[in-house]
């Protein structure tokens, strides 16, 4: 019984690894019980072959303490020759009802969010990415300084082939 099971869950460990073929890189850092608005998620990307295009997506891991129905993010690339290329991006998190979207079954769930399609890492080494949240509310000029809800941010490259 014991080989049976754990054949099982050998067979599944591949099928998981064998479905993600496309990714590149993948990780997730976490920003804590809450991100700070003055934190910033940095990831350093290994060496891409400036001859394929890739498509590029931040992961945000959020849970029901999550207060607000869209995601404002400021995302900059720093490329090798250290010119930058700034975003200002907002995602819709929650339904109409207030149940956050994204994938998972307990109260955390997982977002896989564009941020780039198709997008060649034209010049040879090391491009960084660097994450932070911009939100602020409604009739208020400073940023929310703790955004609750988020626990961890990611940043993911996949191949287009």
């Amino acid at each position: 019984m014991k080989v049976r099971t754990s054949l099982a869950l050998l067979g599944m460990a591949l099928l998981l690894i064998s479905c993600d073929k496309k990714s590149v890189f993948d990780e997730y850092k976490s920003v804590g019980n809450a991100w700070h608005k003055d934190s910033i998620v940095s990831f350093d990307l290994p060496e891409m072959d400036p001859s394929k295009k890739y498509n590029l997506f931040l992961n945000v891991r959020d849970n029901n303490d999550f207060p607000f129905d869209n995601l404002f993010l400021i995302v900059s690339m720093e490329q090798p020759n250290h010119k930058v290329k700034v975003d200002t991006l907002e995602y819709k998190m929650a339904n109409p009802d207030g149940t956050l979207m994204g994938d998972g079954f307990t109260d955390v769930k997982e977002s896989k969010l564009y941020y780039k399609e198709n997008y060649s890492f034209s010049q040879k080494g090391t491009y960084k990415v660097h994450i932070q949240q911009a939100l602020r509310e409604t009739g208020k000029v400073p940023g929310v300084e703790r955004l609750k809800g988020i626990t961890e941010v990611g940043f993911r490259v996949e191949t287009t082939e």
